[in-house]
């Protein structure tokens, strides 16, 4: 009981802060999360999605400005590497929370899976920030790169937004089950991870 008491204390409080940021927060937090800062996407748009159900927001609006935010910070991420070039990545990277060995795997990843890397990219966990890097070494032409980035950022942050309206319409239910809801999502969360990782593992192997 008193797990969930704290647990809808830091809820409520997410819920406050996104409301006070307005869309001008949403913006810049989507961009920390597709550039560098590794900001979870998860705390500002469910949030965002919640109040649009309480109509203290547009969800239509926090979505496009959502998926706008994800879109500046992944062509900030492109530029630097177009720019300054790898051996900028590799002298810097660790004060951008870039690893060399990071940087060598985002490259393995966009070689393997070309241009289109930069939509599924901005799916999966882990690489969502940094898949912009080798498309930006590479000089992928920007239009395309835009174009994927926004469709790939487009389906996860319409997602969450989604489901933050999910949640405002059925929150005594979630409210009643939360506790058991964020302990599944933290065992889902570390079992995706597992399977990302082995998965890494055994293609690494090969």
């Amino acid at each position: 009981m008193e797990c969930n008491i704290q647990l809808h204390s830091i809820v409520d409080w997410i819920v406050q802060t996104v409301n006070a940021w307005g869309y001008f927060g949403i913006f810049a937090a989507m961009f920390l999360e597709s550039s560098f800062f590794p900001f979870p996407s998860e705390v500002i748009m469910i949030p965002a999605g919640y109040l649009a159900f309480k109509g203290e927001m547009s969800l239509l609006l926090a979505i496009g400005v959502g998926i706008a935010g994800s879109l500046a910070g992944a062509l900030f991420n492109y530029w630097l590497a177009m720019h300054f070039g790898r051996p900028f990545l590799l002298r810097y990277g660790r004060y951008l929370f870039l690893k060399p060995e990071t940087l060598d795997h985002l490259e393995r990843f966009f070689a393997r899976h070309g241009e289109i890397s930069t939509f599924n990219g901005r799916l999966i966990p882990g690489i969502r920030q940094y898949i912009s890097l080798p498309a930006g070494l590479a000089r992928m032409p920007v239009g395309r790169f835009a174009l994927y980035t926004a469709l790939g950022a487009g389906i996860w942050v319409t997602v969450l937004g989604l489901l933050g309206y999910f949640l405002g319409a059925h929150e005594d239910r979630v409210a009643h089950y939360l506790h058991n809801a964020t302990l599944l999502a933290l065992v889902g969360v570390a079992g995706l991870s597992l399977f990302y990782w082995l998965r890494h593992r055994a293609k690494e192997e090969l």
